[in-house]
């Protein structure tokens, strides 16, 4: 049986809820009794899934943010405050995954748009949620790193850059703002069953097989999962948690 969490009264913003871990952990909170902002470039798909839950009697917000720009950024910040008053947790999700590519062969533009969005996106993010979180004294971000954040991986090395960006982000602001009331900490999904994966195999750069060999769990890991981490990380119960990389990657990255 899950845990089951409280939110009620409290506000949470979801970037990248357009699919996948993202939508899977703003619906979590909503249904946690949570006022949820759900951001991502794709406008259409989270304004679905916001009156989808405000149809439930939730309370959401949808809201168009590309997180490689600092502008838009800032103001996916201002229209949660401006709507539900505060900001108590947040889950920086959005990203992307880089075509598997050797090192000598990676474009620098590739590249640049791997980091502006794995790894800008995620310190833009959480620099504008510690706005209005150090206003508070109180709040807890998630920044959503990967099992290559942990790891490296051949033909992977610009992805992996960001993902290990995100841990140090992730750390630093950890301990800087601890003392102020706020928690950070990142959780590194592995191989999760995601609009992102299916692509992944669409494209040949991943079998399920493969995936699956490879994980002692013995199966691929749902969004809902990582949406019950995410929850956890921002709960209570995870009140003295402060700068992890959590893995949930059904055991990989302890083989």
């Amino acid at each position: 049986m899950n845990p089951t969490y409280d939110y009620s009264g409290k506000v949470a913003l979801v970037t990248g809820a357009g699919s996948g871990m993202g939508l899977a952990t703003a619906i979590a909170f909503a249904k946690a009794g949570a006022a949820v902002t759900l951001a991502d470039i794709d406008l259409a798909a989270v304004q679905r899934a916001a009156d989808e839950l405000t149809s439930k009697g939730h309370r959401a917000l949808a809201v168009r943010c590309d997180v490689a720009d600092e502008p838009s950024v800032a103001a996916m910040v201002q229209a949660t405050v401006n709507a539900f008053g505060r900001l108590d947790a947040a889950f920086n999700s959005a990203g992307i995954q880089s075509p598997a590519t050797d090192a000598a062969d990676e474009e620098g533009d590739r590249f640049d748009l791997v980091t502006a969005i794995n790894l800008k996106g995620v310190w833009a993010s959480m620099k504008y949620e510690l706005k209005q979180m150090r206003a508070q004294g109180s709040g807890a971000i998630v920044n959503c790193s990967s099992l290559g954040g942990l790891v490296g991986n051949p033909g992977r090395a610009a992805y992996h850059a960001s993902k290990h960006g995100v841990i140090g982000l992730t750390r630093s602001a950890a301990l800087e703002y601890a003392p102020r009331g706020v928690r950070v900490n990142a959780i590194c999904p592995g191989t999760i069953d995601t609009p992102m994966v299916r692509s992944m195999v669409d494209a040949g750069d991943l079998t399920v097989e493969g995936a699956l060999a490879s994980l002692p769990i013995g199966r691929l890991g749902t969004a809902e999962e990582i949406a019950d981490s995410v929850l956890w990380l921002c709960s209570p119960g995870a009140g003295f948690v402060v700068g992890v990389a959590l893995p949930v990657d059904g055991g990989w990255t302890a083989q």
